[in-house]
């Protein structure tokens, strides 16, 4: 049996940006990818805090250490700037595996993005 289980987290985070004009996605700061080992392009889920929004988009790669959080395309009707979120990833995996796994958290300064 595979099972679906928290694969990293970015525990509230300040949103720096919205642009509604974009394709589509979020774009976080490299440094903060790294930390919990979110790929471009992954799959996420974004939880906002102020309003209770989720949204499932994907990733794209922003500046190392720029701080930058920004909701891109229609994610940006349903997330503002100065608003804190929480962005979670998810791994597919064997039930085995899945009761000794540990998942990345990281809890960044929500006033600065950064660790």
């Amino acid at each position: 049996m595979y099972i679906q289980v928290l694969k990293s987290k970015i525990h509230r985070v300040r949103v720096t940006q919205a642009n509604l004009n974009y394709v589509g996605s979020i774009t976080i700061d490299r440094t903060l990818m790294d930390a919990v080992g979110i790929l471009p392009g992954e799959r996420v889920q974004v939880v906002d805090c102020n309003n209770g929004n989720r949204l499932d988009t994907y990733v794209i790669a922003g500046e190392p250490d720029s701080g930058v959080i920004c909701l891109n395309g229609p994610a940006a009707r349903l997330v503002q700037p100065d608003d804190i979120v929480i962005v979670m990833s998810y791994a597919l995996m064997d039930y085995d595996e899945a009761r000794t796994f540990q998942p990345k958290i990281i809890f960044p300064d929500s006033d600065t993005n950064r660790l």
